[in-house]
């Protein structure tokens, strides 16, 4: 039996019915439709090396060969982008399956992916399947390898910390993962390990305050655990990697207007007349709005500076372009729960770490190094 205890966004007890019957919908459906709404729709995957701009050069092609973007999302991690762009013939609202088109598209999107020197890894492909839209990210970054590569642009200090020691007796592997707490972290952290093969027969996962503490006893599909020193580096290295694709890196800014055609093209082309570089990205149409959000920093992975972020408000729109800070997951709770809980939390939310160090201590799990 699997047991979770679950917030919303800033910590604070469900009470919203329709979320909790949704929840309660999903679990007793053994594959839930969360993508019906792309149905219909022509669906573009690209990776290559990122750039400042990129994004912008990708939604100007896509505007210039008629494709309406109506649902998009973008990561970057290591120097590499992957993106998963659901579009529509602007003139018709159908899906694209000219194939003389396709290949164009194909064709114009390798060669901006390429830029001067990506020439080999640059991928596009072009399908009318509807898939999970970020576990398909997941495995685009992992098959691209940006696991292996060194980050271009500057990133931030607090790296998530991932160890992997055997339980011998007990034919496990035991894979622990502390970093800082966000929303889709277990997601993320599973969805790797199920594509790298690995099943997981037991997890804890606590959190205090902004950190996470994740445990996982996993096995090969085949029942043995992890039986090599570059199998441990490589999940280690899979694992960071994981983590830190979808976390926020820069400012969020909230895009909300009237959709129309080049919409994408002209508001990220501001960005990076800016300087301003487009980390994470996700794109979505209600109805007739464009509800997009983009995660920006200057053009070496520092924070913008207010003044550039002000002045392309002032461009896009003050109204249609606004700042957000990030949701507050935990902060407030954890304070209260520290006052309220006191040493008690404390023995609880180290109990995993407690056991593993015994466990160690006995000769129980043993380390590769």
């Amino acid at each position: 039996m699997d047991v979770f205890h679950v917030t919303d966004l800033n910590g604070n007890k469900l009470t919203d019915e329709s979320v909790i019957s949704y929840i309660e919908q999903s679990l007793e459906t053994t594959h839930p439709d969360r993508n019906h709404g792309l149905n219909g729709l022509t669906a573009l995957e690209l990776t290559g090396t990122d750039r400042v701009g990129l994004l912008s050069e990708v939604f100007a092609v896509l505007a210039d060969l008629q494709c309406n973007v109506v649902d998009a999302k973008v990561w970057t991690h290591n120097g590499r982008i992957a993106s998963l762009i659901y579009v529509k013939d602007c003139n018709s609202g159908s899906p694209i399956e000219d194939s003389q088109k396709i290949d164009r598209i194909e064709a114009r999107l390798r060669n901006v992916l390429k830029g001067d020197n990506d020439i080999r890894s640059a991928k596009t492909s072009v399908s009318l399947a509807v898939t999970h839209t970020e576990r398909r990210l997941h495995q685009m970054m992992f098959a691209d390898r940006d696991y292996e590569r060194k980050p271009i642009l500057q990133h931030r200090a607090d790296l998530p910390m991932v160890t992997v020691q055997n339980w011998v007796e007990r034919g496990y592997s035991v894979v622990n993962v502390q970093c800082k707490d966000r929303i889709k972290l277990l997601f993320d952290v599973v969805c790797t390990l199920t594509d790298m093969q690995y099943v997981v027969f037991h997890a804890t996962i606590n959190t205090a305050g902004d950190k996470a503490y994740l445990e996982f006893y996993i096995r090969h599909t085949d029942g043995t655990p992890i039986s090599s020193e570059p199998e441990r580096q490589r999940v280690i290295q899979c694992l960071q990697a994981a983590v830190e694709r979808r976390a926020s890196e820069g400012v969020r800014l909230e895009l909300c207007a009237s959709d129309r055609q080049g919409l994408l093209a002209d508001v990220t082309r501001t960005f990076r007349e800016n300087g301003l570089n487009v980390t994470r990205a996700e794109i979505s149409t209600i109805r007739d709005m464009a509800i997009n959000v983009f995660y920006v920093t200057d053009a070496i992975g520092n924070r913008a500076d207010p003044k550039i972020i002000e002045s392309v408000r002032q461009k896009i729109g003050l109204g249609n372009l606004k700042v957000k800070e990030l949701p507050l997951i935990y902060h407030q709770k954890a304070e209260r729960e520290e006052q309220t809980v006191g040493v008690g939390g404390a023995v609880l939310l180290s109990l995993g770490s407690l056991v593993r160090r015994n466990l160690y201590n006995l000769g129980l799990i043993k380390s590769y190094s």
